[in-house]
Order: structure tokens, then C-alpha cells, then sequence
């Protein structure tokens, strides 16, 4: 007997005007059913100077955010460095290879996408969105930034709500998290 699939979520970042915005939707959905509206897929770490958002398996992401923030205090003030550590636990540990998940990190400097094949990999736009409906977050994030003068948190909320009128697997159950940005 195959169990369906379990499909959750859209995260989406912006980095705009002095800002960095970090986003998620709630909805959590097994096979063609939803199972929850109201899943927190956005988490600070090191007292709100880091923010993560993650999509895929739950059980999976919250293991790796757990390492992740242990790297952080093995390397304090230096997320790439905690995420380059991260993605080499990843790949050469047995029991982490099989986690299935992609975390989404920013913080005042870097915004990174940690990917369950040991992959860091930095936007080249500061704009940057995973999970089911992650590349319409995306496709509208970039729009709102080249037409509006809408905030980054502003254009995260939107663009989470198109993705959701567009992606089965995203609902308008919308958190967004936001710090300063260096950038």
C-alpha cells in the first residue's frame, strides 16, 4: 500500500528597501485532503536575528532546523558558515540524506536556501521562494518589486496570496516575519 503524499507549503523571501521579509503560508495537506490550516512554518532563531522558513516533510525540517541552530552557536553571527556546516552534515550523514526538506534562511546580510542534497545557494535578486507554490510566490514577488512601492514584508503578503489563488497545496493562512537588512 503507497500513502499519499504529504505536500505543504509556500515560503517566499524578499530582501527591499532596508528590509528582509520572510513568509509562509499554514496549510499542510495530505493526498487530496487538508489536514491543517494553520501549520507556523516560519521560525526565529538566535533571539529573532535569524529567521527560517521551511518546505517539505515537518518531522524532516524541524530535525534540520534543529542542527541548524546548533551550527548557529558553533558559529554566532555567521549563517553562511552555519549553513555551508549544515549542508556537509547533510550530505555525509546516513540519516540526514534521507530527510526531505528545503529550508529558506535569512538574516540582516545573506539570504540562503539549504537544499536536501547539501546545497547552499544565495539568490542572486534577494528574492527567493520554495514549495509547491514557490515559484508563483516568486513570479509575483519580482513583479510588485519592478511596479510598486510596496514594502518587503507588503510584497511577501501578496505574493503569498496570489501563489494561493493559484497552488491547491497554499492557503491565505499567511505569516510574515520581518528584520532589517543590511542591504
Amino acid at each position: 500500500m503507497t500513502l499519499p503524499q504529504l505536500r505543504a507549503t509556500t515560503i517566499l523571501t524578499v530582501r527591499h528597501k532596508g528590509k528582509v521579509a520572510l513568509g509562509g503560508d499554514g496549510q499542510v495537506t495530505l493526498g487530496a485532503s487538508i489536514m491543517k490550516g494553520d501549520a507556523m512554518k516560519i521560525r526565529p532563531l538566535l533571539g529573532g536575528k535569524v529567521l527560517t522558513g521551511f518546505a517539505g516533510g515537518s518531522a524532516d525540517a524541524f530535525a534540520l532546523l534543529e542542527r541548524f541552530e546548533a551550527k548557529l552557536k558553533d558559529y554566532p553571527g555567521n549563517v553562511p558558515r552555519a549553513a555551508t556546516e549544515l549542508a556537509k552534515d547533510w550530505r555525509t550523514d546516513r540519516a540526514l540524506r534521507r530527510l526531505e526538506a528545503m529550508v529558506v534562511v535569512v538574516d540582516a546580510d545573506v539570504t540562503l536556501l539549504i537544499t536536501g542534497i547539501g546545497d547552499v545557494i544565495q539568490p542572486t535578486d534577494d528574492v527567493l521562494g520554495i514549495g509547491s507554490g514557490g515559484s508563483y510566490a516568486v513570479a509575483a514577488a519580482r513583479a510588485l518589486l519592478a511596479h510598486s512601492e510596496l514594502s518587503a514584508a507588503d510584497i511577501v503578503r501578496h505574493s503569498l496570496e496570489i501563489a494561493a489563488g493559484i497552488d491547491i497545496y497554499t492557503n491565505t493562512n499567511i505569516v510574515v516575519e520581518q528584520l532589517e537588512s543590511k542591504r
